[in-house]
C-alpha cells in the first residue's frame, strides 16, 4: 500500500501565496499587521498541521506553479518577495514540511512559463527539483501499485460555470483513452490536473480526472478583478493498493479569508 500527497499552486513570492514561517512582516509601517498577511498565517498553520496529521506519505506529486515569479502584468506589486532564490526557498520549505517515509519519491510537474521561468529561459521549478532530489517533467505518467496516474499542470481549459467544472478534465480523459488507443500515451486511471485553483472532478468504475486544490489563496488583482467563483484551498491524499485507489481532499476553511463588508 501506497500514500500519495498531491500539492500544487503554492505560487511562493505572491503575498497570498503558500508562505513558511520567517517570511512574513509582522507589521506594516502603521504599526498594524496587513490583512493579506493574517490570511497568509492562516494558510500556513493549517497546511502545516494538516499535512503533518494525514503523513508519512510514500509519493509525493507536486503539479506545477511551485513559485509566482517576477508579476511583470502588476508591476510586481503583488509580490511579498520579488527573488526568485526567495521565492524558490519556500517552495523547497514547503516540500520538505512534508512528512515522508524513508524511501520517499518526489515528482513535480512543470508549471506556467509566465511564473516558473525568469526571462533568461531558466526554469526555477527544475532548481527546486534538484535541490528535493525529484523527478520533473512537463507531463509526469507515473504507475504506483498497477494504477496509472496522468500528472500535467494546465487543464483543457476551465468552466464557468459550478456544473461544467469538470469538462475540461472530461476532454483530457477521452483525449487519453484516443492517444492510449493509438499507443501514444499510456491509459491512465487518475488523471491529475491543476492552474484553476478549484477542485472538482468526473470519473467511472475504474478512473477519475479531477483538478486540483491550489495552495495559493484568494486575493490575486486578477482573481479579484476578472474571476468568479469558489477558490479551493488545500491538497489532496490518495492510497493505493494493489490495483485500486481512494482518495480524500483537504480543503481549508479560512475565516481570514471571507471578504470584508463595508458599511455606509
Amino acid at each position: 500500500m501506497k500514500k500519495i500527497a498531491v500539492l500544487s499552486d503554492f505560487h511562493c513570492g505572491h503575498r497570498v501565496g503558500l508562505t513558511p514561517t520567517g517570511w512574513l512582516p509582522e507589521k506594516d509601517e502603521n504599526g498594524e499587521i496587513p490583512l493579506w498577511a493574517q490570511i497568509n498565517k492562516a494558510h500556513w498553520a493549517w497546511y502545516a498541521r494538516e499535512i503533518a496529521r494525514n503523513g508519512p506519505y510514500d509519493i509525493v506529486f507536486v503539479n506545477g506553479d511551485l513559485v509566482d515569479g517576477k508579476g511583470k502584468k502588476s508591476g510586481s506589486t503583488e509580490l511579498l518577495a520579488p527573488d526568485m532564490e526567495d521565492q524558490s526557498d519556500m517552495a523547497v520549505k514547503i516540500i520538505r514540511q512534508i512528512p515522508k517515509t524513508k524511501n520517499c519519491k518526489i515528482a513535480i510537474s512543470r508549471g506556467t512559463p509566465y511564473h516558473v521561468s525568469s526571462s533568461d529561459g531558466e526554469d526555477w521549478e527544475n532548481v527546486i527539483a534538484e535541490r528535493v532530489g525529484a523527478t520533473i517533467s512537463d507531463q509526469l505518467w507515473v504507475e504506483v501499485e498497477g494504477i496509472v496516474f496522468d500528472l500535467k499542470h494546465h487543464p483543457a481549459g476551465s468552466g464557468s460555470l459550478p456544473h461544467t467544472r469538470h469538462t475540461a478534465v472530461a476532454k483530457d480523459r477521452l483525449w487519453n483513452v484516443l492517444l492510449a488507443e493509438d499507443g501514444e500515451q499510456h491509459k491512465a486511471n487518475v488523471i491529475l490536473r491543476s492552474h484553476v485553483h478549484h477542485h472538482n472532478f468526473c470519473g467511472g468504475h475504474d478512473w477519475i480526472a479531477m483538478t486540483t486544490p491550489a495552495l495559493q489563496g484568494a486575493g490575486s488583482k486578477f482573481g479579484a478583478r476578472r474571476c468568479v467563483g469558489k477558490v479551493d484551498f488545500g491538497f489532496l491524499t490518495f492510497t493505493v493498493d494493489k490495483g485500486t485507489f481512494s482518495w480524500k481532499q483537504h480543503i481549508a476553511k479560512i475565516i481570514e479569508q471571507k471578504s470584508p463588508l463595508l458599511k455606509l
